[in-house]
């Protein structure tokens, strides 16, 4: 008798897999104090509800607590705060006017999601402005129209306030640890070589350089190059690039590096990490070829730079080029968004939405009724993840979260008892938010609950409506956001492979051409490496829906990985040629560039991938030849679907 395969899919198991992250033990802090003290001081002058309201002001800043930097913690809080603001006024001026406040909120709901594709920072803006509106329309607030944005402004700057006590202490701190940990990686990288865990090695280098060009450049911007500490980090992390750039051809090479490189590198990264600036004493192994040439001289050069302690700024460059002035990128974002269609089709579903849920509510009595909208507005968030994968997520996690709440109301009397759950609830949402969406509403969900029962004590009468309420608003997103805007594969990712291909394309042709800034050089091969790491989490999320998504994602990756060798091997070629190889001829290069603009071509038209006749030959021996075989199999890597 054959057993009956009770095995779950391949993609839901991918949705539930917790997500491997250390615990912000600081941030956990500070959202236990945030949230539990509001609450404390509003029942001890008697007007918990005034309390409840700044503590779902802390909540939002909670959320928004992710950023290392000190100046990054104000912009991830302090602007999203403004904007909760104007929308918890915006909804409370036409709470309880029908079909006024449907077009209200629906207006806010095109505005939120077109501004929601300009960035991190103004993604959440756009989050808050649309969830305090749906908030302020669906509930009665206390005391004048002014004071619940106060309040709940209030609660979310106590979580700043918090978040920047020791800026003061340690000024720079988060940045200098970031160019260390990208220093470590690096070591990683470089004892990685030669063995299986190199691809995995290589993007940990790519995240934490991201990361770490992030946070320096940040600053330096606003600084504009005149903090001698920025300047020294920026000169760190550059001086990092030809380590890393040298790591592709030492893994080509298929041997493992001597055990005194990736120790160097270690040491390198405590002197960043402490600031040290004296003597750094190498002990390297003997070059003794081309690769070994070009790691010895980029690991010298790192000590150098690492040990220099003033560093003019005059010749530095920003390997990603330095931002432009804030009021220059408000403008220039603020024209994207205006003129860019994926703004406007975006923006128009989550319009659509919760349309479709303020309709539905005005028509059909819900007691909650706001939580519908609420619920479209956090599943429906694209470049937080897969919208399919974010609603079942939701759903799930509301329920787990439900069961916490329904011992508390149930359970804990009302009163001073509150602000000890609220002390052991709060820090849940820090420390599991990292491990996935689902953990997160899990963590959220009875916290919510809590404080809309002190506004309004319904107790466990609260508990039917959430759950009816969450699973209308994950209906609605996936029929209106989701099923409606049928963005096949090949729109969504495949476009975005195909530019990176070409852009690879361009890469070899700059790495062995006469380019005169070597520095742009460098600036397109980090670029391209971010492009790439982009790409991978949009195969990563696209893994994580049913099919035909997520099969067409696994048929693609092989690609994916692919086109990340083609670039390791241009890499490896350039620093074997800079370091005594001889240079590839004209013919080669121009061969290489068109058999990857072929293929980009052809991923632009293929909804499917199919195999591709390859012909690629060259010279014995050539420099170019790694790099060719890398072509070729990204070129045949698919079969036919």
């Amino acid at each position: 008798m054959s057993r009956i395969g009770l095995t779950p899919p391949d993609w839901l198991i991918r949705n539930l897999q917790p997500q491997q992250s250390p615990v912000n033990w600081a941030a956990v802090a500070r959202a236990s104090t945030a949230m539990t003290l509001p609450l404390a001081i509003g029942l001890s002058v008697d007007q918990p509800e005034y309390g409840a309201l700044a503590s779902m002001g802390a909540l939002s800043g909670v959320i928004g607590d992710t950023a290392d930097a000190y100046r990054m913690r104000i912009l991830n809080i302090a602007v999203p705060q403004l904007f909760g603001a104007v929308g918890i006024t915006l909804g409370s001026l036409v709470y309880g006017h029908g079909w006024t406040a449907v077009v209200a909120v629906t207006c806010v709901a095109l505005v939120s999601g077109m501004i929601s594709t300009i960035g991190a920072v103004a993604s959440v803006s756009g989050l808050l402005l649309l969830l305090n509106s749906v908030v302020g329309a669906g509930l009665p607030m206390p005391g004048d129209w002014w004071l619940a944005p106060l309040l709940m402004t209030g609660g979310g700057l106590l979580v700043l306030l918090l978040a920047l006590l020791a800026w003061p202490l340690r000024s720079g701190v988060p940045e200098r640890t970031a160019v260390a940990a990208t220093y470590r990686t690096v070591a990683d990288l470089m004892a990685a070589c030669g063995r299986a865990e190199y691809d995995e090695a290589r993007r940990a280098v790519t995240q934490s350089l991201n990361q770490s060009y992030d946070l320096v450049l940040a600053r330096r911007a606003r600084h504009h190059g005149r903090s001698p500490e920025l300047t020294r980090l920026l000169a760190q992390l550059n001086a990092i690039t030809p380590v890393v750039e040298a790591a592709p051809a030492a893994h080509l090479s298929g041997e493992p590096l001597a055990p005194e490189i990736p120790e160097t590198v270690r040491h390198l990264a405590r002197a960043v990490e402490t600031g040290y600036t004296g003597p750094i004493g190498l002990s390297l192994p003997v070059p003794l070829s081309e690769t070994a040439r070009a790691v010895d001289h980029a690991l010298r050069h790192a000590a150098e730079v690492v040990a220099v302690p003033d560093v003019d700024p005059r010749g530095i460059d920003d390997r990603l080029g330095r931002p432009a002035a804030l009021g220059v990128r408000a403008a220039r974002a603020a024209r994207n968004v205006a003129l860019s269609a994926a703004s406007w089709r975006y923006g128009l579903r989550l319009a659509l939405c919760i349309g479709l849920a303020q309709a539905l509510v005005s028509l059909v009595p819900v007691p909650r009724s706001y939580w519908v909208a609420l619920t479209i507005t956090f599943v429906l968030k694209p470049d937080f993840g897969s919208v399919f994968s974010r609603a079942l997520l939701r759903a799930l996690g509301t329920v787990a979260g439900l069961v916490v709440a329904a011992a508390v109301l149930s359970q804990v009397p009302r009163g001073g008892w509150d602000v000890l759950v609220m002390l052991l609830l709060a820090p849940l949402i820090p420390a599991l938010t990292p491990r996935g969406y689902g953990y997160q509403t899990a963590a959220i969900t009875p916290v919510i609950l809590l404080l809309s029962d002190v506004l309004n004590h319904q107790g466990t009468a609260l508990l039917m409506p959430r759950l009816l309420d969450s699973l209308m608003g994950c209906g609605i997103a996936l029929v209106a956001g989701y099923l409606l805007w049928p963005e096949s594969w090949h729109t969504r990712v495949g476009d975005r492979l195909a530019d990176a291909v070409a852009d690879t394309a361009r890469y070899v042709e700059s790495a062995f051409g006469t380019a005169p800034d070597p520095a742009a050089r460098a600036r397109m091969r980090r670029r391209l490496y971010r492009d790439l790491s982009v790409i991978r989490t949009e195969f990563q999320r696209a893994l994580t829906e049913p099919p035909p998504t997520g099969r067409r994602a696994a048929a693609w990756w092989p690609l994916v990985v692919a086109v990340e060798r083609i670039v390791d091997a241009t890499t490896a070629a350039r620093v074997r040629v800079r370091h005594g190889a001889p240079a590839p001829s004209t013919a080669e290069v121009q061969q290489v560039a068109l058999q990857l603009r072929e293929l980009a071509e052809g991923l632009r038209e293929a909804e499917v991938l199919y195999a591709v006749r390859t012909d690629l030959t060259g010279p014995a021996g050539s420099v170019l030849e790694p790099l060719r075989q890398e072509v070729a199999a990204a070129r045949a890597v698919a079969q036919p679907v």
